[in-house]
């Protein structure tokens, strides 16, 4: 099935999803500041165009850098955690632990701690994001086939060389499946962040467009924000497939 028929029916529930949005709206005569009509977000994308662009482009470069250093990072611990039991259970229980703690919480905490500057926003990210990637690789690394390894064994391999050409390349698939939720995660940290203390971000736009009853620009922002976080998955998709091309063939 090619890509356009794939996608097809969910452009269609779209567009029959706003369209009956509208017809809803116009045909109860709900006021815009109570729920704005598609017709109403798409003016405000016109009006504050400016606006939503500059804060747009504060809210995808925390996004971005956040989910570098949680992909940095996330890496690293997998591969420490794989190469040391020891380690693994001292460390894995407190990593499960640790999300149970609402961001939400953690954000004023940051911004307390840090400012109200990048910094902040940038570790909220990174929390957000950096849980799926750790499981997902280190879940990968285990999973590795025991067949290579006692291939590679016999070939008298080291640790070093048995990781490297059977354990990190049989870890991909998880690490792109665990990149692709953090990746529809990043958005939310963004906001959590800006919420908890900013002076620019999508976030801070919706907050001082909540008092003033401007509703469709709130919509606009979490439409933005929708995109951005759409277009990263799609990113690391397309990426997955570029260095994890056998994973799509097995698949096939």
């Amino acid at each position: 099935m090619t890509r356009p028929r794939r996608i097809a029916p969910a452009l269609l529930l779209l567009a029959a999803t706003v369209g009956v949005w509208q017809l809803v709206v116009r045909a109860t005569g709900t006021p815009s500041w109570l729920w704005p009509a598609p017709s109403a977000v798409a003016r405000a994308f016109a009006d504050d165009d400016g606006l939503l662009a500059r804060n747009g482009w504060v809210t995808l470069r925390e996004m971005l850098l956040g989910f570098g250093v949680a992909v940095a990072v996330g890496v690293g611990l997998a591969c420490a955690l794989h190469f040391s039991t020891a380690l693994r259970r001292a460390v894995y229980p407190i990593l499960v632990a640790s999300q149970t703690v609402p961001v939400v919480v953690l954000a004023p905490i940051l911004v307390v701690a840090f400012g109200y500057g990048l910094l902040p926003k940038l570790a909220i990210v990174a929390l957000v994001c950096f849980f799926p990637i750790v499981v997902g690789m280190s879940d990968g690394l285990r999973s590795a086939d025991r067949q290579y390894r006692r291939l590679m064994l016999t070939l008298d391999a080291g640790r070093v060389d048995l990781f490297r050409r059977v354990e990190l390349p049989a870890s991909l698939p998880s690490l792109f499946s665990g990149l692709r939720i953090a990746a529809a995660y990043a958005a939310i940290g963004a906001v959590f962040g800006e919420w908890a203390g900013a002076g620019s971000g999508l976030g801070y736009v919706m907050q001082q467009a909540a008092p003033a009853l401007a509703t469709a620009r709130i919509f606009a922002s979490v439409l933005i924000l929708t995109a951005m976080a759409l277009a990263l998955f799609v990113l690391v998709t397309a990426l997955e497939r570029v260095v994890v091309p056998w994973s799509r063939d097995a698949a096939a």
